[in-house]
């Protein structure tokens, strides 16, 4: 929308330039008559001639008379040759020669221009003075285009370098028209005021233009206003332009129309100045010296209402009072224009009155000031009185350093220095008649601030006065012990040492003017001719500063601080980084976050990166496949609905902790977007039936209504049990639309993401009696990055993907990813003679980045300690800008250079964009997504589905991210990114790092049977269901026992695994919290055990198991301390058969059991947590707490999931030789059989009889839970009537939703979202119906 104004508005404004200045645009498009050649002989001046034939006169392009051009007596950097044009001339090119048949040429020049050959201005681009390429031979023409044309009487050419192996020389020809335009002079005092045709105008657009020239840091050039609080107001602050308009405010101080808008710096220079402003509506672009601002303005309004007049130079007397003393301007104005009027031509024909000027003048007097530029090696040395007892120096100045010598001269016992220290003037006199003594003074601060500033010192007698600025009442006095005697030589810049070396103290680098000496004024252009004093390196008549902070290339609101040569960024606290704040800080989605291995929580996201969007923070849910993004809002759940406003209506605001531009650049590049609504009513109608006038509605984004509710669509004016068919009162579609006494609730998801988040809701049904409504709206939550993920792959080294050009700013940042095997490829280049750009892969190992920066081509490259050809994904990020180029690799490795400081020219337009090579070169073969440049997403898979040889999409996402796949999780493809399958492991969550863990009451026992082989193929679907892993039984010479425990009751069974033969594995703790396994694979009398009786487990901490076996031998890790090492006795069998069932706490199973497992360990049973237990692939508690899962597994007793198990206890490891588990150092024999040493002590027989009474009591409790476990679970289920189809569904809006690609799933996740609430959420307290 906005592109489309600022067409509009541009348009309006070239119509009105094309109609009141068509004679002027035929002549401008026609600017390139010769002007240098029509002059005579003496418009040409020059420092010097090297002899009779080399004057300046001969120096007309392709002249071969005379020497056949100039050439200056000495070759050095102190020569110029000047053009004088005669009169005011618009010069937009310049070509140049060197002398004819000769080795003198001039390979770098610089230009200055000037109206009175006074106060001389260098030519500046790109915020520099603009050094111009020559020529590198005698005979060939270099012609340059200006960037902007020069308006100017008065050229001079500076030589920079030449031909080393001759001399500096030249020819050239300046090229452009005739200029002419009344000038006005004004005072100070008088003012054109430019009175309307009616009395009153109401405007909705305004084109003003006007030049300026001035030496005063303030007042206003332009001011309207009218009687209803508008204005428009043009002027002056501290040498800075401001435009301040207000189209209008409200009186109740809601709506704010006032705007305030600045631009340029150090316009007190004396140099003309071009504004042009230009208004539609609201939308204002703000010109001045070729640089635009575009902004709109505050408020509502769009029309700018004026009283009477407009005023030029100042404000109208019956203005300024109220104004607070705002100086009228004074200086020089021409083209001066007001909507299409001349209004310097009306003045001119006396159309206008002009009768608060003293002395109305049509030209501009020169001023009397003469500046002296100083640079880093520059000195001016001026003489004064000697042997005087008077001091008296006084100056102005301008800098940006905060640091500089400003003057400084020898006394008959000791010194004078005047300077800036930290941005203060300090003196400090150094007196050495006597003793030697030091007296330091100082005052003011911030005095490097770009703009003039006065120091007056004086010292007479025995004391000094510093005053800066002409603030006599801040004057700092102080005493000297000796009376002042002059040495008569006053040096300012800088000054040398006595001694003959060339080192320059603490050099001055800025501008002077006014430098006065003994109370008198110096006259500087008696230094320029020779007469007096001396200089080196300094400009006399011009002060060539610069404001590199003008316009600011500090973006996304960096600061910008500067010295003379230079500028930096401080980004603090803007959220982005960079030599000029260019790269955000954070990544652009949660999706990215979570492929960066984060886990959920709070980010902050980009997703424009370096645009304009500011961060803002989020919360990322990472715990399923798909990653959710949340931006919560202010609404508490269940808000009551207040009583209706004088329209019948309440109306609730819902805000947001972002803006409407940082929301939607979360759901355009999402996938898919949610918001839960849900209005919960008595006696309050919704939305009343499909073809009525609903009660409430809701806003949207773009300010819109929508008339339908969670579970529907547009369109469809219903709620979810209308869709359904299941409202509570058949009649209606809509619960709320029943209007019944009793509390109900119409609920559900929002997912047209065009519409969404909710902005308001406007209730119409709360001011009956006895009405009551409140209100829930969810966050808003929306998952998939579609830019991340949009991908191509190239098939051929032919192959490339074209876009148009695009727009390079002043920064130009690129990113992507990238995948491949191949060594070399380009990545991306750009075809055309100017603004090249390349970036390709090298060696498998190196990524380089060149381009242009002017007539300069730079390259910047990478190199890699890993192969970037190894199918893995890899990140390229470069960026150009204003004083750097970057290249980094994989977010780690980096190169930067400076960039040169000319060529950086703003909006210029990149030839056509090719993703791969299109010029011969060797093409990138692989995979490429995520391709942006300057904050925009280039659609690769849109183009690549009409782009032979190159394929949407990429495969092998894996190779790049399946690290992140942990615990034994796998990889699983995606078209638009992995997801990780944990369905064998014991862990879940999107990276498989989620514990899944019980705590176990008295008696509770999970169950995990393994199915007869005869029986496997009646349940097919168990081979693929998760958590299954072997779901028959199987005979095994390997396993692998995983899970951890806390506890602090001892003994219990930990974990038992059955066989249906004789053999079986057991984990228990014995009385005294030790540890014990137990095998039994046959073979042997007894069970081998491995006991650790050196510490007790069951002391309530965390402690991970790790049992491994491979035939004979045992591999035993606890916790993080070393492995241990067992063998199986010879005569024991390397076969685990026919596992049956894993027991977990407990064990309850018929058959012939280990009695010692029983008798000791199986009563009360294990009280504690068990987490990550894993037996090879098979994760029974996993099975047993994941609702869903199809896996023959059975709990008995309580069982509560916990992450008791998320960390095994940390202890420092110990050494070797008293490390309990580290049985060959510590050399400790364990028993093999405790239990069969103490086997007197226990009644077999009794203890079988007490065994089998236990088992048939347990057993009758366990069928009463799991029948009572049932009938809840019954009781609480709900049914739904689920749309399959068009062709099934019983009504118009179903098959409408059922088909709309918007609305897939949106039944179905609303009924699961709404049930999800409710059991999560705490209970409504509703009222009960009676009666």
């Amino acid at each position: 929308m906005s592109y489309y104004v600022t067409m509009l508005l541009m348009l309006s404004v070239l119509c009105n330039i094309i109609s009141t200045s068509s004679a002027a645009s035929s002549v401008s498009r026609k600017c390139e008559d010769s002007l240098a050649t029509p002059l005579p002989f003496s418009s040409f001046t020059a420092s010097s001639a090297f002899a009779r034939g080399h004057e300046a006169g001969h120096a007309k392009l392709s002249r071969k008379q005379g020497a056949g051009g100039w050439s200056p007596l000495e070759t050095d950097h102190q020569q110029w040759l000047q053009v004088d044009l005669g009169s005011r001339k618009q010069v937009v090119a310049i070509a140049t020669q060197g002398r004819y048949s000769s080795s003198d040429w001039t390979s770098k020049y610089r230009l200055f221009y000037s109206d009175t050959q006074k106060n001389w201005r260098p030519y500046l681009q790109d915020g520099n003075i603009w050094m111009f390429e020559g020529n590198v031979n005698s005979e060939g023409v270099v012609r340059y285009e200006l960037q902007h044309p020069i308006l100017a009487r008065y050229i001079r050419f500076i030589p920079v370098d030449w031909n080393r192996k001759g001399r500096i020389g030249v020819r050239l020809e300046l090229y452009g028209c005739s200029y002419w335009t009344d000038v006005i002079s004004f005072d100070g005092h008088g003012i054109i005021p430019y009175r309307f045709r009616s009395r009153k105008i109401k405007i909705i657009k305004d084109v003003i233009t006007l030049k300026f020239r001035t030496t005063a840091g303030d007042g206003v050039l332009l001011h309207g206003e009218g009687q209803q609080g508008d204005y428009i107001s043009l002027e002056l602050r501290r040498a800075r332009l401001q435009l301040s308009i207000n189209l209008g405010s409200n009186q109740y101080g809601s709506i704010q129309g006032h705007t305030t808008v600045t631009s340029g710096s150090l316009l007190d220079d004396d140099h003309w100045h071009s504004v042009v402003i230009e208004r539609y509506r609201r939308n204002v672009n703000f010109t001045l010296d070729h640089h635009t601002q575009q902004f709109r303005t505050n408020g509502e309004f769009d029309h700018l209402d004026l009283d009477q007049e407009i005023t030029f130079g100042g404000l109208p007397v019956s203005v300024k009072p109220s104004t607070g003393g705002r100086d009228n301007f004074k200086g020089c104005m021409e083209g001066m224009t007001y909507n299409g009027d001349n209004i310097t031509n009306l003045v001119r024909r006396k159309k206008v009155d002009v009768s608060s000027f003293r002395n109305l003048t049509f030209s501009c007097a020169e001023s009397n000031s003469f500046s002296v530029f100083f640079n880093s090696t520059s000195f001016l040395r001026l003489p004064g009185q000697s042997d005087s007892d008077t001091l008296s120096v006084s100056l102005s100045f301008r800098t940006w350093n905060p640091n500089g010598l400003l003057m400084f001269t020898v006394l008959s016992y000791g010194s004078v220095e005047v300077g800036l220290t930290e941005g203060k003037v300090t003196v400090h006199v150094n007196v050495t008649q006597r003793t030697n003594t030091r007296i330091d003074i100082s005052s003011g601060s911030g005095l490097n601030d770009g703009q003039w500033h006065s120091v007056h010192l004086n010292a007479l007698e025995y004391y000094a006065m510093l005053t800066v600025d002409g603030d006599e009442a801040s004057t700092v006095r102080t005493a000297i012990p000796i009376q002042i005697q002059t040495g008569g030589i006053y040096y300012f810049g800088g000054y040398f040492l006595p001694a003959n070396t060339r080192t320059l103290q603490r050099s001055f680098q800025g501008c002077m003017q006014m430098i006065h000496v003994d109370d008198h004024l110096s006259d500087l252009r008696a230094v320029e001719q020779g007469l007096i004093g001396t200089f080196e390196n300094v400009s006399l008549d011009m002060c060539a500063i610069i404001d590199r902070c003008v316009p600011n290339h500090c973006e996304h609101g960096g600061r910008c601080t500067q010295t003379w040569d230079a500028f930096s960024c401080n980004c603090s606290g803007t959220g982005y980084t960079g030599a000029t704040c260019h790269n955000s800080l954070y990544q652009q989605s949660c999706e990215e976050y979570k492929h960066q291995g984060k886990s959920s929580g709070s980010y902050w996201i980009d997703p424009d990166g370096s645009g304009s969007i500011a961060p803002f923070r989020v919360s990322c849910d990472m715990t399923e496949e798909k990653v959710w993004t949340t931006l919560k809002n202010n609404l508490s759940p269940q808000t009551s609905v207040s009583r209706a406003e004088e329209d019948g209506k309440a109306a609730l605001q819902i805000t947001y902790n972002v803006t409407d531009e940082q929301v939607s650049s979360v759901t355009s590049s999402a996938g898919y977007c949610e918001q839960f609504v849900a209005y919960t009513c008595r006696m309050s109608r919704l939305l009343n039936t499909p073809e009525g006038v609903p009660f409430t509605w809701w806003v949207g984004r773009a300010n819109e209504r929508h008339f339908y509710w969670g579970g529907s669509g547009p369109g469809i004016q219903k709620c979810s049990c209308g869709i359904e068919h299941n409202c509570t009162d058949p009649k209606y579609f809509c619960n709320c639309d029943a209007d019944q006494r009793s509390w109900r609730e119409d609920a559900g998801l929002l997912v047209y993401k065009d519409h969404l988040p909710v902005s308001q809701v406007v209730v119409g049904d709360t001011s009956r009696a006895g009405s009551e409504a409140k209100l829930t709206i969810g966050p808003l939550r929306c998952h998939g990055d579609r830019s991340y993920w949009n991908a191509v792959s190239f098939s051929s080294p032919a192959s490339y993907l074209h876009f148009p050009s695009f727009r390079g700013e002043t920064s130009t940042d690129i990113s992507f990813y990238f995948k491949t095997s191949s060594t070399y490829g380009v990545f991306l280049e750009n075809l055309g003679t100017t603004n090249f750009l390349h970036i390709e892969l090298r060696g498998g190992s190196a990524v380089f980045f060149s381009f242009d920066v002017g007539s300069e081509r730079m390259e910047l490259s990478v190199h890699s300690p890993v192969p970037l050809n190894d199918g893995q994904w890899h990140r390229v990020e470069v960026e150009k800008n204003i004083k750097e180029a970057g290249l980094r690799l994989d977010g780690q490795h980096r190169e930067v250079k400076p960039t040169p400081p000319q060529g950086h020219t703003r909006m210029e337009f990149y030839s056509d964009l090719y993703v791969g090579a299109s010029s011969g070169q060797r093409g990138f073969l692989g995979c490429m997504r995520a391709l942006k440049i300057n904050s925009m997403t280039f659609d690769l898979e849109g183009r690549a589905k009409v782009t032979p040889g190159v394929n949407p999409g990429c495969h092998g996402h894996c190779s790049s991210f399946g690290t992140h796949c942990r615990n034994g999780g796998k990889c699983v493809e995606k078209y638009n990114g992995y997801s990780c399958d944990c369905s064998l492991t014991a862990y879940d969550g999107p990276f498989c790092t989620e514990d899944i863990g019980g705590y176990f009451e008295t008696g509770t026992l999970v169950r995990y049977d393994f199915l007869p082989e005869a029986g496997s193929s009646s349940l097919p679907e168990l081979k693929a269901s998760p958590g299954v892993g072997v779901p028959v039984e199987s005979d095994l010479t390997h396993e692998e026992l995983l899970f951890s425990f806390s506890t602090s009751s001892a003994p219990s069974i930990l974990v038992y695994i059955s066989s249906r033969t004789q053999d079986y594995m057991a984990v228990v703790l014995r009385h005294n919290g030790t540890l014990q396994i137990r095998y039994s694979l046959g073979g042997l009398a007894e069970p081998f055990t491995i006991d650790v009786d050196h510490r007790n487990l069951a002391n309530g901490q965390p402690h991970s198991v790790n049992i491994t076996r491979k035939l004979k031998e045992i591999r035993l890790q606890l916790d993080h301390y070393p492995v241990s090492t067992h063998t199986l006795p010879e005569a024991s069998d390397t076969h685990f058969n026919s596992i049956k069932s894993i027991f977990l706490g407990k064990v309850f199973e018929t058959g012939q059991i280990d009695p010692i497992l029983i008798e000791r360990y199986n009563t009360p049973g294990f009280v504690g947590c068990l987490s990550r237990v894993q037996l090879n692939s098979v994760a029974p508690l996993k099975a047993a707490l994941r609702s869903g899962m199809a896996a023959p597994v059975s709990t008995h007793g309580i069982l509560v999931p916990s992450n008791c198990g998320a960390s095994p206890l940390t202890i420092s490891p110990m050494a070797s030789a008293s490390d309990p588990w580290h049985i060959e150092a510590a050399g400790a024999v364990f028993p093999f059989n405790e239990d069969k040493a103490n086997s007197d002590e226990v009644d077999r027989n009794s203890a079988i009889v007490g065994g089998i009474i236990s088992m048939v009591i347990f057993t009758v409790l366990g069928i009463m839970v799991f029948v009572i476990r049932h009938l809840f679970r019954h009781k609480g289920s709900y049914h739904t009537n689920e749309a399959k189809g068009a062709e099934s569904a019983d009504c118009a809006d179903a098959a409408i939703i059922v088909n709309d690609p918007a609305f897939t799933e949106t039944i179905d996740e609303n009924k699961v979202a709404v049930a999800m609430l409710r059991r999560t959420e705490a209970p409504l307290t509703l009222p009960l119906q009676t009666g």
